[in-house]
């Protein structure tokens, strides 16, 4: 008889619970005991009928990123052994089990709670593939992140000051959360809905302009972004919170010569998010290990309680991550 698990999944009117087969794992796969989950952007896109990338209609089962043991693992998998605590993302994470893969899993230092673990796995290896891989950081240069009082935009700042970043310059258009950015790295807070805030910019880099822009909000704040570049700078399109369309300044963009990235795991193979996993703790590590780099906790919920996690989420009241605890 096949064991069954409760989840959370996304039916016609939206959230639901409901009885789901436990999964069995794959050769390469770990079947994971979830202890916590943390919510993210895309969930809510997922929840309100939309695909995010392969994932997504009736019967979803919700969320992506989650923290727990490993329970039972393929005849393949070599680096992990039952019993370890692991944090990983990837589809069907707001389930009493989930599947990962063997190369997409981090390790969960020792002494780390689960409610705090699984507040990394995605922040880590969006902004370390941004900041490293795609925005080319080099020691001492400057780093704009737009949007950075987000979970991910915390850390895309806590990655450039740990991977050698000279000047790191946050956003946020609420004051509360902007006063907070410096302590995650910001030297620079700017309010993006203040038209002179390229201008603070360029001035806090001596007239030169930031080197790296890392871009969670594109739409209509894009011509700006470009103005307090600098002329060979880059730009890495993270997200596009402000809107996926807008009014585009290609003489700007060529005036300065801007690298203009854009990013997604959507389209990548599963080889590929393995190896940007492998980069990513094998840079990262020791500052998940010792605590520099650790995002807040805005609020935890119970599992039962995921509907007001998600309305927390919308509502946009959070500093840091939200986490939802398996019980």
């Amino acid at each position: 008889m096949t064991e069954r698990m409760k989840a959370a999944i996304r039916d016609e009117h939206g959230l639901a619970f409901a009885e789901r087969p436990r999964p069995v794992p794959g050769p390469e796969e770990v079947l994971v005991k979830v202890h916590a989950i943390a919510l993210n952007r895309a969930d809510l896109g997922v929840l309100a009928g939309h695909m995010h990338g392969s994932i997504g209609g009736a019967g979803t089962v919700l969320c992506m990123e989650w923290a727990g043991e490993a329970v039972e693992v393929g005849p393949e998998v070599k680096n992990i052994r039952i019993g370890d605590r692991i944090m990983g993302s990837g589809a069907a994470a707001a389930a009493e089990y989930t599947l990962a893969d063997r190369g997409r899993v981090y390790p969960i230092p020792e002494g780390m709670s689960f409610d705090r673990a699984v507040t990394l796995p995605v922040a880590l290896q969006t902004m370390h593939d941004a900041v490293v891989v795609n925005g080319r950081l080099k020691r001492g240069e400057s780093v704009l992140v737009m949007g950075a009082s987000s979970g991910v935009g915390l850390m895309a700042m806590l990655i450039a000051k740990k991977m050698g970043a000279g000047l790191v310059v946050g956003s946020s258009t609420n004051a509360g959360r902007r006063a907070r950015l410096g302590e995650f790295g910001a030297d620079l807070a700017v309010d993006t809905s203040d038209p002179a805030w390229p201008d603070q910019v360029t001035k806090a880099t001596g007239g030169k302009g930031v080197d790296l822009v890392i871009d969670q909000l594109s739409g209509d704040t894009v011509n700006a972004s470009m103005k307090a570049a600098a002329v060979l700078g880059r730009i890495v399109n993270v997200g596009r919170l402000a809107g996926t369309r807008a009014e585009f300044d290609f003489d700007l963009h060529a005036l300065k010569r801007i690298d203009y990235i854009g990013v997604t795991h959507r389209t990548r193979s599963n080889e590929e998010i393995r190896e940007e996993c492998r980069k990513t703790w094998a840079d990262l590590a020791a500052g998940v290990a010792d605590g520099s780099l650790a995002l807040p906790i805005s609020a935890t919920f119970p599992f039962e309680r995921l509907g007001d996690a998600f309305a927390m989420m919308r509502a946009n009241e959070h500093f840091g991550k939200i986490v939802v605890t398996m019980g």
